[in-house]
């Protein structure tokens, strides 16, 4: 797509999810499609080597930080050597064991400049990352769930489930989550790309525990209410067991629109293969909501994730529909 075309598209998201997203939409950067790119990220993360150090040092948990990050480095030596570099989790048995490399870089970087945002930024001018990652707020903060059936002996019962591991490992059926404070600063500077994107990605991943947290974010939540560009979900390719356990497409979908039940959605992303027996459920969801159903193969053949250039191909023709009006 030419140059006079170009985009400014903003993902949101955390883990694994976010970070296929933006292997594809670096993809749609390096080929022009995309002229400015920028991830804001989840920072609710309460385990492993994240965990560790937001309880040490009380700061933002890294982790999902280091993976927006290593998703967006280059195809080139530079950019994988880095991504590995940065990805590197440490082996043995002291205290370093399960530590990884990118999150103490950060950490490093927090400490010395005392400023998430440039910190952050400096990290992904030594990594040459092709976009810029944020965080979606600026104070750590806990995941809150009410959960029903979390008590095996009481299945009908809701009871409250804090902090993200817990939230995502539940064995009860998640009704609700909320975010501990309620209203955290949202970061300036993702506000603002949100509010100025031609584009916004929000998903897949982790549905209660990395994508709604976003919307619980009262900054966030206007800047999305209030954005001139048009926003598009992905939805994930299968349930997550604990989180989503027996959702659908459907019900992911229903579950974000009961969290934020003005959301304007241009166009609902679906694999083909999972839509199952579902389709008529979502179909009648998406346009309910005035959105658009595109329906691609976008999953790596034969396993539960998202193919990056698959996933390129499908916002590159999005982007492009839009673009001509169709």
């Amino acid at each position: 797509m030419a140059r006079d075309t170009a985009q400014a598209a903003v993902a949101l998201g955390g883990g694994h999810g976010l970070a296929a997203t933006l292997s594809a939409l670096r993809r749609l950067k390096d080929d022009l499609t995309i002229d400015d790119l920028t991830a804001v990220v989840t920072v609710a993360d309460n385990g492993g080597s994240s965990g560790r150090l937001r309880g040490e040092f009380g700061v933002l948990p890294p982790g999902d930080l280091r993976m927006a990050l290593a998703a967006l480095c280059g195809d080139d030596e530079w950019g994988r050597t880095w991504a590995d570099v940065v990805q590197h989790r440490f082996a043995g048995h002291g205290e370093m064991q399960g530590h990884v490399v990118g999150n103490l870089l950060i950490v490093s970087l927090w400490e010395l400049m005392g400023d998430p945002v440039r910190a952050l930024d400096w990290v992904g001018r030594l990594l040459g990352a092709h976009g810029r990652v944020l965080p979606m707020a600026t104070t750590p903060m806990d995941i809150t769930a009410r959960v029903r059936g979390a008590d095996p002996a009481d299945p009908d019962g809701v009871s409250v489930v804090r902090g993200q591991v817990e939230v995502a490992t539940t064995v009860g059926q998640i009704e609700s989550v909320a975010l501990v404070p309620e209203d955290p600063q949202a970061c300036d500077e993702a506000v603002e790309a949100i509010r100025t994107a031609e584009w916004v990605v929000l998903g897949p991943g982790s549905w209660f525990t990395s994508v709604i947290p976003h919307l619980m974010v009262p900054g966030l939540r206007t800047a999305l209410a209030e954005t001139r560009g048009r926003l598009v979900v992905v939805l994930n390719l299968e349930a997550q067991l604990g989180e989503t356990t027996g959702f659908g497409p459907a019900d992911h979908l229903a579950a974000l629109f009961e969290h934020a039940p003005d959301l304007t959605v241009h166009a609902v992303l679906v694999d083909a293969s999972s839509l199952a027996d579902d389709r008529d459920r979502l179909e009648k969801s998406v346009a309910d909501r005035g959105a658009r159903l595109v329906v691609e193969d976008i999953a790596v053949p034969g396993e539960p994730r998202h193919d990056p250039d698959r996933l390129a191909a499908a916002f590159a023709r999005i982007v492009e529909e839009a673009v001509e009006g169709r």
